[in-house]
């Protein structure tokens, strides 16, 4: 095998390295997984007093929720990276990019 092949035993990282790492990328997705579990912990905390509400409702209204933050905070990325390599640039030319 290749010295250059990106899956090589001696350059693998773990799990947490690799989310600091895409993290430090793209810094809305660790939002958007925080929000998500917190979501989902309030959904599942809730469904002890959920009353007459059906099992099948609560864990649809859980699942969009969720599923709401994690689109919210994938659209905040996208705002902002759309803003830190067009607007930022056109605007503030003299500054280090």
């Amino acid at each position: 095998m290749s010295s250059d092949n990106q899956w090589s035993a001696d350059e693998e990282e773990g799990q947490l390295s690799r989310l600091l790492r895409k993290s430090r990328d793209s810094p809305f997705v660790p939002v958007g997984i925080a929000g998500f579990m917190t979501v989902v912990s309030y959904g599942l905390y809730k469904l002890k007093y959920r009353k007459d509400q059906k099992m099948s409702i609560h864990l649809i209204h859980m699942r969009v929720a969720a599923q709401g933050f994690v689109v919210g905070a994938v659209t905040l990325g996208v705002l902002y990276s759309m803003y830190k390599d067009y607007v930022r640039p056109r605007f503030f030319s003299g500054s280090k990019k």
